[in-house]
């Protein structure tokens, strides 16, 4: 299982860097005070605050905030930069964000069961299930591949893997996901919180047995005769979203940010080889080398970015079973999803 080659176009010492990880964004206003300025945005248009991780995962966003698709609809963005999902959920349910776009988490769910409110109303990237071309890879010390130790997923069992932000995060239930192919469910291995660029030093020392980093992380490993991939998430899955907060979603102006943000998505190719155009933006709002992105895997995007409750009841169950959330019981995901803006988008 072999993918796109990026480390001959890294300047020294640049795998260091990731497209998940880097300076924030351009925004497009002044700041303001949000959505809820104009009673929650108005027909003449107003700020909208999005917390974003910034990622070449959320091109949708920034394909249609270059393109001029947010200000048609006379919208100004403030892009706000995440660390994680997770430290938006306070955000959104106390009116500081009218938007995230970013990873779904344990405790995302756990924050709805707690009371707090605010609604999924869109999907991000979706997993291509190309062996040979997937932003993320469950990659695989070589030397427990070279001595035949492990040959399939079920082989792991048991054994120390590698996830940014734990089984709790987004790549926990990527994770959950590959490990499905051999039986294997997240208590049948020890799951590292261990932050992307730290999971190649970690696979080279014998530290962890395998890890889940995505591109450009999980190509370089494989160059670097680190690691090789035994797996990649099913076509399909996905582990992130939209969300809006409940005093956004009865804005004026949610059903325009939602059908903007759909008009980026159509921007974008199914294959995950973008035009020059895309690059230059990703490059433009992201930092990064243009070379890196062309040759990095990237996700695909529904047109209409349609939110996928399926995965969504598939995350709380793998959750629940890892002891994750904190209810024995998942939520309905009726109650908490709203696909109305998806199928007002037009796409």
């Amino acid at each position: 299982m072999r993918r796109r080659t990026i480390l001959s176009l890294l300047p020294a010492g640049a795998a260091g860097l990731t497209l998940a990880a880097c300076g924030s964004a351009v925004t497009g206003g002044d700041g303001g005070n949000g959505g809820s300025d104009n009673g929650g945005g108005g027909s003449a248009g107003g700020t909208v605050r999005v917390g974003h991780l910034p990622s070449a995962l959320f091109t949708p966003l920034y394909v249609a905030d270059a393109k001029g698709y947010f200000e048609e609809e006379g919208i100004t963005l403030e892009l706000v930069p995440l660390k994680s999902g997770q430290d938006g959920i306070p955000m959104l349910a106390n009116d500081q964000l009218d938007v995230m776009v970013a990873g779904f988490s344990a405790g995302m769910f756990n924050a709805l069961n707690q009371g707090l409110e605010f609604k999924i109303v869109g999907s991000m990237g979706i997993s291509p299930g190309d062996p040979e071309n997937s932003p993320t890879a469950l990659e695989v010390r070589q030397a427990l591949i070279d001595d035949g130790s492990v040959s399939t997923v079920a082989d792991l069992k048991g054994r120390k893997i590698a996830v940014a932000g734990g089984p709790g995060a987004t790549g926990g239930y990527l994770l959950a996901a590959m490990l499905e192919e051999g039986g294997l469910t997240l208590n049948d291995v020890e799951v590292v919180n261990l932050s992307t660029p730290d999971q190649e030093p970690a696979l080279t020392n014998g530290s962890v047995d395998a890890a889940t980093p995505s591109a450009p992380f999980s190509t370089a490993i494989e160059e670097a005769g680190v690691g090789s991939p035994i797996a990649v998430p099913a076509q399909g899955v996905t582990g992130t979203g939209v969300t809006y907060s409940e005093t956004f979603i009865g804005s004026d102006l949610a059903q325009p940010f939602f059908t903007a943000l759909t008009k980026g998505a159509q921007e974008l190719s199914d294959d995950g080889q973008q035009s020059d155009e895309v690059y230059q933006i990703l490059a433009d709002t992201l930092g990064q080398d243009i070379e890196v992105l062309k040759a990095s895997p990237m996700y695909s995007y529904l047109p209409d970015l349609a939110p996928q409750p399926d995965q969504l009841e598939n995350m709380q169950q793998v959750w629940i079973e890892a002891g994750q959330i904190t209810s024995s019981e998942p939520l309905d995901v009726s109650t908490i999803v709203d696909a109305s803006f998806a199928e007002g988008s037009g796409a």
